[in-house]
């Protein structure tokens, strides 16, 4: 269940595009990615199995109440129409349907139009009453698709298309810092608070009360998720890399899985590549609609879920037709701004026994990682007024896309010191 979760179809994408870009430079880039793609997304459930039942709102709210109700809401958008679902359309049509078009179609962008409106008319039907046939069909096309990506891995690495070439970018000077920020792009880490009391439940269900023998069995089995994912990026990330000498660089991993498959297996590995992808994106399309539905629905019950249903599918439909680069284009700064804040809420939450609820160690570390991950996330989107460049010269590891670290451990200790004021000024009063 662990390994379902996190490995979506959208996910194939990330380790091709890094394993091209590193070349050479591979193995720190993708120790780096497996942090962020399969690390923190299984400490993310850890935590939430130690969290007593508290959701992602209820651990916001420990930094502000204001921040416990606006933070869930971008989580949720960011996981929902703006990013995660669209991206969904955009691989499966990637994939799926762009091999088998003509030149026309390909390039006027009417194909991606057409077939947004047949993805997403699927996804709102399906939705408005999620059955045991989305489980079923989840349940049928994971290991339908691992065994796919086990022969074309196998064959990937058995018969490489070519040597690894030099590494572009920052790959050449900084892998391992590129490649744990490529990581974010999986958005698993952020999905981790959301779909973490799933896992919960499921193991609660079991009979196991405990939090701490949850705790135990989550961990145990997130170490067979995290070897699984580990060998599936691996493989990936391989396979990219030594495609760039037939290849060249291509603009997406979408568009490198396609390619290589067909190098490989001709046109028939397209086409079983293509269903199983479709499927996979299909049902993930329908678990964040359902997901994200339901939170702006307990949020704002004025409006109907059938409602909040068919707003979300239209808006990630017409995102959709943005086209998969763009979507990926534009979900960097996003990502790179919320994903610190993200590990910090972790690591607290991880901690919460020794805090042992001094909120002040929540809201001054995430403030501080906050005001320096936003300024990561201008970056990120091309802009660098003055005040980028300082902190390039004088904070630690920014220039890496880590200058958030440090702020973030002084904002927990000056935090906890404030917490013991707190504490003394509270006892004055009683």
């Amino acid at each position: 269940m662990l390994f379902a979760i996190f490995f979506g179809a959208g996910n194939l994408i990330f380790p091709l595009s890094l394993g091209q870009a590193a070349g050479e430079n591979l193995v720190p880039a993708i120790v780096g990615f497996l942090l962020t793609g399969v690390g923190l997304p299984l400490l993310g459930v850890i935590a939430m199995g130690v969290s007593k039942n508290e959701d992602v709102q209820t651990i916001s709210a420990k930094v502000h109440p204001v921040f416990g109700l606006l933070f869930p809401v971008v989580i949720y958008l960011t996981l929902g129409p703006l990013f995660a679902v669209p991206r969904t359309g955009t691989v499966s049509y990637e994939i799926g349907i762009v091999p088998f078009l003509p030149e026309a179609l390909r390039t006027s962008g009417w194909g991606m139009a057409l077939y947004s409106v047949v993805f997403f008319a699927i996804t709102y039907l399906l939705s408005l009453n999620p059955s045991k046939i989305v489980d079923r069909i989840g349940k049928i096309l994971t290991p339908v698709l691992l065994l796919i990506l086990f022969v074309l891995l196998t064959k990937s690495v058995a018969d490489p298309l070519g040597s690894t070439q030099v590494p572009v970018g920052l790959y050449e000077s900084a892998p391992f810092f590129k490649g744990f920020q490529e990581g974010y792009l999986t958005m698993d880490t952020i999905g981790s608070f959301v779909f973490g009391l799933i896992v919960i439940s499921t193991i609660r269900a079991k009979g196991v009360e405990s939090t701490r023998q949850i705790a135990k069995v989550t961990a145990t089995a997130g170490f067979v998720a995290a070897a699984g994912l580990a060998l599936v990026y691996i493989g990936l990330a391989y396979t990219g890399a030594t495609s760039v000498e037939t290849l060249g660089h291509l603009e997406n991993g979408g568009l490198i899985i396609t390619n290589v498959s067909n190098l490989h297996f001709g046109l028939w590995g397209n086409l079983i590549l293509g269903i199983a992808i479709f499927f996979a994106c299909l049902t993930t399309s329908i678990g964040l609609i359902v997901a994200c539905a339901s939170f702006f629905n307990k949020l704002r019950p004025s409006i109907s879920y059938k409602n909040y249903v068919l707003i979300l599918t239209i808006v990630s439909a017409v995102i959709s037709n943005v086209g998969l680069t763009q979507i990926i284009s534009f979900s960097i700064p996003v990502l790179v701004a919320i994903y610190p804040i993200v590990i910090v809420l972790i690591a607290l939450t991880l901690m919460g026994p020794a805090l042992k609820n001094r909120n002040a160690v929540y809201t001054w570390s995430v403030l501080f990682a906050g005001i320096v991950s936003v300024f990561d996330g201008i970056k990120a989107a091309g802009f660098e007024p003055g005040i980028i460049g300082f902190l390039g010269e004088h904070l630690p590891l920014f220039s890496l896309g880590m200058g958030w670290l440090i702020p973030a451990i002084l904002g927990g200790f000056l935090g906890y010191g404030l917490s013991f004021r707190q504490k003394a000024y509270a006892l004055e009063e009683v």
